[in-house]
């Protein structure tokens, strides 16, 4: 049975094409709301305007009896969320218009309200899963994936840092694996985040057309939670292989949590040099090309931030990674970042500094630091209840 709850922030049934203006899409079936992300164009990139109706619909469905869980999902067939409006971002902070702050803040106790969410939020990461759509995607208690996700966290590759919680949920994985992941934004498959645990089911694709009817009936009554799985986890579900596990050795080798960035570098450098076999030899050289291509700087404030992170609360992690992103924006490499990638597309971000040797450790320690103090901090209620 589909009810819709009311008042919705944009209803529409089965078959009947969304308003184009509708970037959020909410419909009710059998107790659980259906969150669409609706702008398939632009991957579903998330605006302002999508966070603060993400964020208005959560509140309202937070005490609302009838509804017993949400799932999120993107629409069309090329991803799930493929990260903030970056460019948005970067036309107000080269035009000095500080309003692209309030999208962080925004963005960021949403990410909060999915990971504290106290009913079951299942999350459908399909396609393209990248920055934004991560934050939304690892706030829900069931993470879907399957053999077309493409998961990343690339933001050093623009002169930012993998925020929306990363600091936090990349503690999920060993320290060597979360810093690969996080200084080079290795793109993940399906099956490799299921294996570092940034997933909790892996299915194909097609199960997924079809999951309303088996929504619908769906036991709403007693452990939901088991139910949805039951939803969404087909029998018999054959797992692909994750590629990332024949990897974690070397991962583990060159990304030691006591190696800085340029120790990184230079064991990658010197392990080429032994002429290793073919594949192996293609992944160092990957590795190493993502690693001196990406920010100097920010591959550094990253490094730091990932490993504070594991030892520090949730709020916390989004509080420092807030402070990180104000300097980095106002301050730093990101407006050359997303010019050299996203607007002119060059591909010859001019870094400031250019190489790892001129990153100065004062810099560094600059961006980890807050710009405010704890009582001033915009997100300074964060945890404070619940």
């Amino acid at each position: 049975m589909s009810t819709v709850l009311q008042p919705p922030l944009a209803s529409v049934d089965v078959g009947t094409p969304a308003p184009a203006e509708a970037e959020v899409l909410f419909r009710v079936v059998n107790r659980v709301g259906i969150v669409t992300l609706n702008r398939p164009a632009a991957l579903n990139a998330l605006s302002h305007a999508m966070v603060r109706e993400l964020a208005a619909l959560l509140e309202r469905c937070r005490d609302d009896a009838s509804i017993v869980a949400l799932v999120l999902r993107g629409a069309g067939e090329r991803g799930f969320c493929a990260g903030g409006d970056v460019r948005a971002l970067h036309r107000l902070a080269t035009q000095r218009d500080p309003s692209w702050q309030p999208f962080f803040v925004d963005e960021y106790r949403l990410d909060y309200a999915l990971h504290t969410y106290p009913k079951p939020v299942v999350a459908l990461l399909d396609g393209i899963v990248m920055g934004g759509g991560m934050g939304l995607g690892q706030g829900a208690s069931l993470r879907v994936v399957t053999e077309r996700t493409k998961l990343a966290m690339p933001e050093t590759r623009i002169g930012m840092l993998p925020d929306v919680g990363a600091t936090h949920f990349l503690g999920a994985l060993p320290v060597e694996l979360a810093l690969y992941a996080g200084l080079t934004g290795v793109t993940l498959s399906g099956a490799d985040a299921l294996f570092c645990k940034l997933a909790d089911v892996c299915v194909p694709s097609h199960w997924l057309a079809s999951f309303e009817e088996r929504l619908a009936g769906m036991p709403t009554e007693g452990d939901v939670h088991a139910s949805l799985r039951a939803v969404f986890e087909p029998p018999c579900n054959i797992v692909p292989h994750a590629a990332l596990a024949a990897l974690v050795q070397p991962v583990m080798r060159h990304f030691d949590r006591r190696n800085g960035i340029e120790r990184i570098v230079a064991t990658l450098h010197q392990e080429l040099e032994r002429d290793p076999p073919r594949e192996m030899r293609q992944w160092l050289q990957n590795t190493l090309d993502a690693l001196l291509a990406h920010s100097p700087t920010l591959l550094y404030v990253t490094r730091e931030a990932l490993l504070r992170g594991r030892q520090m609360t949730l709020a916390d992690c989004f509080r420092m990674e807030l402070g990180i992103v104000t300097r980095v924006i106002a301050e730093g490499d990101f407006c050359e970042g997303v010019r050299a990638h996203l607007v002119d597309r060059d591909r010859k971000p001019r870094w400031a500094p250019a190489t790892l040797a001129e990153v100065r450790p004062e810099r560094v320690r600059h961006f980890l630091s807050s710009p405010w103090k704890l009582e001033t901090h915009p997100l300074v209620g964060l945890g404070a209840q619940g």
